[in-house]
């Protein structure tokens, strides 16, 4: 059996400082980051996903950061396959890598495996097809809470995609998603050094609203304005993400942009409460308060476990 490649594995909501602690770590472990953010392989979205500096990526280069359009599809099997070649690249230079995102599930894909599902056939397609242009979003989701609730919790209710093919799932094989995962034997490909950042959820709260607001002052507006005379739609898989969709009302001029800053922070901080839902789930190696982080600390742990891995 070959030997597990170890990674290390950093985890956290939005605007807790994860992007931070991981350059710095790299610095430290000279190595490099892959980004487990399903929203910054887009390109042209910059401001509204964080997307780290230019400055930034010169000083410890960065895998999977805008790597597709915004009109394209991407998903957990294609991060799965983009970052395990990034990661044996790393490590045939015998570098760490680190990964470093919000997005748990490419991480749990990446850890543990995919679920293989077999085709869904014309007739599942079509009626999920109908469903999605006659019901609303939120009726979708309560017909997903139904036969998967861990999935309804998770998937946004504006990204009716998911939540149909979730649902698709369900029809094939008469299992959720979630029951998959459960039954899914595990695939040690690599062997990950998890941490966790974590913030007082006011703290937290209010770093998100502040930087909504620097997020505008950067240009956030010109950006979305951008894509949109660009051709990009509304409905694009890159253009629902929060942050972005909030504003799309404001420029077809049916709302106040400050009602639309309001939703943008309000949305975003559900966006980091599921996110907290799904890491109280997970075991991690190291919890780290965001504002007592020692590097030296962390890369002393790190290079002490390596020579058990």
């Amino acid at each position: 059996m070959i030997k597990p490649i170890p990674i290390i594995v950093i985890q956290g909501a939005t605007a807790s400082g994860k992007s931070g602690l991981a350059i710095e770590l790299a610095k430290e472990l000279q190595t490099e980051i892959i980004s487990a953010d399903s929203r910054q392989v887009y390109r042209h979205l910059n401001i509204g996903t964080a997307k780290v500096s230019e400055k930034e990526q010169q000083e410890v280069r960065h895998h999977l950061i805008d790597i597709v359009d915004p009109d394209e599809e991407y998903n957990a099997g294609k991060f799965v396959e983009d970052a395990s070649n990034a990661i044996f690249q790393l490590h045939s230079q015998n570098k760490i890598p680190i990964i470093v995102g919000g997005t748990g599930l490419y991480v749990k894909a990446l850890l543990e495996g995919l679920i293989q599902v077999p085709e869904a056939s014309k007739e599942i397609k079509e009626k999920l097809q109908i469903m999605a242009d006659e019901k609303s979003p939120e009726q979708i989701k309560e017909i997903l809470q139904k036969v998967d609730a861990e999935s309804a919790e998770r998937i946004e209710t504006n990204d009716v995609q998911k939540m149909i093919r979730a649902l698709e799932v369900y029809e094939v094989t008469g299992k959720s998603i979630t029951q998959h995962w459960k039954e899914q034997s595990e695939k040690r490909f690599f062997v990950a050094y998890t941490i966790f950042l974590q913030r007082d959820r006011n703290v937290l709260y209010d770093r998100i609203n502040r930087r909504i607001d620097e997020m505008l002052n950067m240009g956030l507006l010109k950006e979305i304005d951008n894509l949109l005379s660009s051709g990009y739609q509304e409905t694009d898989p890159g253009m629902i993400s929060v942050g972005y969709r909030e504003f799309y009302p404001f420029f077809q001029g049916t709302e106040e942009l400050p009602e639309c800053v309001r939703l943008a922070k309000k949305h975003t901080r559900n966006y980091a409460k599921r996110q907290l839902t799904w890491f109280r789930r997970l075991k991690f190696d190291l919890a780290l308060d965001a504002n007592d982080v020692s590097i030296c600390d962390v890369k002393q742990k790190i290079l002490n476990w390596k020579q058990y891995n």
